[in-house]
């Protein structure tokens, strides 16, 4: 039961509710993207020696992309299970569970010493972790929203999205520390351990501030659904789904584009570990007011608008961006400028993404919510997923270095077909009446079911 007191200010307790989606998921990202920047570096640990460095950067890129795949099916499990049980247990049963496979994994032993099981190992208990986060954002972002009056849905929405960078600097920031702190061989035996120690440090306390957040009114006082999952993967439901999923291909295929340049960097233009580190600490600074940007430009203009508007802005420019950066780096041009132009290529090609929680929220009913919410913004990462095969393909017809051109190009096409298919959603109901702030608005919870 919360511990959050009936007697509490609605806006107080509104407030809270907000913080907690807003940590909870700075510290979900914090633990996908530790292998991004952390284990960078020391891969090879997990893995036998002599292979190639595009093969090396394949493996790393699983690393990352096994996480992004256990997050479909953590939507899909606990989505059911918090509409039909509540978001905030559902949210508490994720967050201890991604936080106690964060601690394994800081155990590890490396290829030297169990040979391949280093890596299956690595590969597993990131899966499962993945799990468990695709739980705790799918329950707990919808929470957020539940409690938001619609004026203010545009920004929380952007808000809740912004603690991606919080939680990718954060991860770049201990990468940064630890590199700068030891040496090559003390970072390669435990060095890169304390990030992930760190990590479940935060999970667990993240889930003590967890038991004064209350559960969302809205799905208190709604008709329970006896089998949300079978509904939300049927009829008109299913319909929605298939728009949402469309669109957020795209959205996670420009992610995965950016998801591989600091392997890249490392790899291939030997620009130092703690060197893009900082790169996209500060790539993430700028994410961040990026990601507001966006939430308020689709309160302004409409979800469905600001999102083409989005999708515009990477075609046009992220392409070009990203062939300087590997022409330039190549021809040997100042490490400087090529951390500027990777800094650009990660903000420009993410910030769009400060709509996508509050759209898809808007587009399922409450008793199907967390279910609509949570498959709609994972289950579309599973193409994406692959795409470090993707861009081993492409090699075979062009520079392995500018593959991800490709991806940059397609991905935007797909986030504008999707929005267009889909339905305005900004003046939505979805919220209980106003917590004491301002004129009160329409009681009754309905959400975007129709398609354009």
């Amino acid at each position: 039961m919360s511990t959050a007191l009936v007697s509490d200010n609605p806006e107080a307790v509104a407030r809270r509710v907000i913080i907690a989606g807003f940590i909870g998921f700075a510290v979900d990202f914090f633990d996908i993207y530790l292998p991004a920047m952390v284990l960078t570096p020391v891969i090879t640990l997990f893995e036998p020696k002599g292979l190639s460095s595009a093969a090396t950067t394949t493996i790393y890129y699983f690393t990352v992309a096994v996480t992004l795949l256990g997050r479909p099916c953590g939507a899909i499990i606990f989505g059911h299970w918090a509409d039909k049980l509540g978001r905030r247990l559902v949210t508490m049963i994720s967050i201890a569970g991604f936080g106690t496979l964060t601690l394994l994994v800081a155990f590890l032993p490396g290829y030297a010493t169990i040979g391949i099981w280093s890596l299956a190992l690595l590969l597993a208990l990131r899966f499962v972790g993945g799990v468990f986060m695709g739980g705790e954002y799918t329950s707990n972002n919808t929470l957020a929203l539940e409690m938001v009056p619609k004026r203010r849905r545009g920004f929380v929405g952007g808000l809740l999205q912004a603690a991606f960078p919080i939680g990718f600097g954060a991860v770049s920031l201990a990468a940064s520390i630890m590199l700068a702190l030891t040496t090559h061989e003390q970072y390669l035996v435990w060095g890169w351990r304390i990030p992930f120690l760190f990590g479940a440090g935060l999970a667990f306390v993240f889930l003590a501030y967890y038991r004064t957040v209350p559960e969302s009114p809205l799905w208190q006082e709604a008709e329970k659904s006896t089998a949300p999952l079978k509904e939300v993967l049927s009829g008109l439901h299913l319909r929605n789904l298939g728009q949402v999923f469309l669109m957020m291909t795209g959205f996670w295929l420009v992610g995965q584009a950016g998801a591989v340049l600091p392997s890249i960097m490392i790899q291939h233009l030997h620009i130092s570990g703690e060197t893009t580190s900082n790169t996209f600490l500060f790539a993430s600074i700028v994410l961040f007011f990026g990601f507001l940007f966006y939430g308020l430009l689709g309160q302004a203009i409409g979800r469905r608008r600001a999102i083409v508007v989005g999708a515009v802005v990477v075609l046009v420019s992220v392409p070009l961006l990203y062939y300087a950066l590997i022409a330039r780096a190549l021809a040997g041009g100042s490490v400087l400028g090529t951390t500027l132009f990777a800094g650009a290529v990660q903000v420009l090609s993410v910030a769009p993404w400060g709509i996508v929680t509050c759209y898809i929220c808007e587009r399922f009913p409450t008793h199907v919510r967390a279910s609509g919410y949570g498959i709609g913004y994972s289950l579309a990462i599973i193409i994406p997923s692959f795409s470090g095969i993707y861009l081993l393909w492409l090699a075979h017809l062009m520079p392995y270095l500018y593959t991800p051109i490709v991806l940059v190009v397609v991905a935007p096409v797909l986030m504008i077909i999707g929005a267009l298919l889909g339905p305005e959603t900004r003046d939505v109901e979805l919220h209980l009446p106003d917590l004491g702030v301002g004129p009160t608005p329409r009681a009754v919870p309905v959400a975007a079911t129709g398609s354009a």
